[in-house]
């Protein structure tokens, strides 16, 4: 009998059949002659054997015998759980043992079913429907499961019994849900976390790919267990929202991004380079076009291209101050015989250079020696004139020669011209003169 545990201890017996001619009826175990009505009436064990069932056994008096079941059972009622009416009569079983014949008359006694049976119109002992008919003694909280003879109360799913009562079971103590449980009265239910959908088993979780449900991301969606991130393309970041993207402006990150300029564009960038530049193959540096090389400048046929850094100079032929005479393409002298030429340097020596913008100081730029050395000579070298922001100095490396430093770093575009004086000094015939080179600098507007 389900949710029943079986019988422990079970006494019937079979009965003796009267029979006309005894003398006195004899009755089997189990039962007891009434001597007032003849009838054999089952003895109720529970109540005279003393301790019938021990420990948690439960006594239940049965027709001919009793069982023990456990106290904490469901209500039983079984076909032998109560006994026949108040008296037996025929037909008894056809395993009884016979009675000697006798002279006293036959007894006809009516047809009796069994507890838990009733008699049908055509006198068949049927089954009693205790659950349909509403006569059983189950629990409200219990349902009641018909049986042969009997009915059983038991409980539905999501219930247990205790101590007759049907209790909820709380089956998310149990695991039961691999992610969220709540229990509701005699059932469950099962959810999942976000990012993940329910299975058709209700219980466990599978993962959402949103890339390919929702495609949340702007660029590019990389799907995670349970989430999932976004990620940008190249010369992009991602913002607060962890979705959408923004152009990087890497021009920010670093001034040394590009030797000139740096321009932003969505996702990337570029360097430029300013006019008299090509930009190199390294995309960054920028290098200087020889304007005069290629032929790409605007001087005159009578001028001389000169090339600096990121562009030229058209220098007009060297035209001599009186009473200087031009003696070479860049000399200018001052005939001795002349009065107004002692006291002015005999040679005058051009020269250009060009140098870059905020060059670092100190820097050696130039240097200037004696062509001659004369026995008792000796040289001083000076700055005459054109180094009024003291930004240079002459610095003698030797008893002939000397160098020009620049001393602080000069902004460009800038033209300067100093003349570097060599002054002779002979001792012996009792000489002194000097020459002079017109140095012009040409300082270019970028430090490359």
């Amino acid at each position: 009998m389900p949710g029943l545990k079986r019988i422990l201890t079970v006494t019937i017996l079979a009965l003796w059949l009267p029979h006309p001619g005894n003398a006195q009826q004899q009755c089997t175990n189990g039962f007891d002659l009434d001597r007032q009505s003849g009838q054999c009436l089952d003895i109720d064990e529970c109540r005279t054997i003393p301790e019938a069932c021990r420990g948690d056994m439960m006594c239940v008096n049965q027709n001919g015998g009793y069982l023990c079941i456990p106290r904490t059972n469901p209500v039983y009622r079984g076909p032998y759980s109560n006994p026949y009416s108040t008296s037996y009569s025929g037909p008894y079983p056809a395993a009884a043992p016979p009675v000697p014949a006798s002279n006293y008359p036959t007894i006809s006694r009516p047809l009796v079913c069994r507890f838990g049976y009733q008699m049908d119109e055509g006198n068949q002992c049927v089954d009693v429907d205790e659950c349909a008919t509403d006569s059983h003694q189950c629990n409200p909280t219990q349902i009641c499961i018909n049986t042969e003879g009997g009915y059983t109360c038991s409980c539905t799913d999501g219930y247990w019994l205790l101590e007759g009562q049907c209790l909820d079971i709380d089956e998310c103590r149990y695991g039961y849900c691999q992610q969220l449980c709540a229990n509701v009265p005699g059932s469950y239910s099962c959810t999942c976390n976000p990012g993940f959908t329910l299975n058709d088993d209700g219980r466990s979780c599978q993962d959402v790919n949103e890339c390919e449900t929702e495609n949340p991301c702007v660029q590019t969606c990389v799907n995670t267990y349970g989430s999932f991130i976004c990620r940008c393309d190249p010369g992009y970041e991602l913002e607060e929202d962890g979705i959408h993207c923004s152009d990087m402006d890497e021009c920010s990150f670093s001034e040394f991004l590009c030797q000139h300029e740096c321009v932003n564009q969505p996702g990337s960038y570029f360097c430029s380079c300013p006019p008299g530049y090509v930009l190199l193959d390294d995309n960054r540096s920028c290098q200087d076009i020889n304007e005069c090389e290629h032929r790409n400048h605007t001087c005159t046929s009578l001028q001389t291209c000169y090339n600096l850094q990121g562009g030229f100079k058209c220098i007009d032929p060297i035209s001599c101050e009186e009473p200087y005479l031009l003696i070479g393409e860049n000399r200018c002298m001052c005939p001795a015989e002349h009065t107004s030429c002692r006291d002015q340097p005999f040679t005058i020596l051009y020269r250009d250079m060009d140098v870059v913008s905020g060059r670092s100081v100190p820097a050696d730029i130039f240097q200037m020696q004696a062509t001659t050395r004369y026995p008792g000579a000796y040289y001083i070298f000076q700055i005459k004139s054109g180094n009024e922001g003291r930004e240079f100095y002459m610095r003698q490396t030797g008893p002939i020669s000397a160098t020009l430093v620049m001393t602080r770093p000069i902004k460009g575009p800038r033209d300067i011209q100093l003349d570097l004086e060599m002054i002779t000094v002979n001792t012996v015939i009792n000489f002194r003169g000097s020459s002079v080179i017109r140095l012009r600098i040409y300082v270019s507007q970028y430090p490359f």
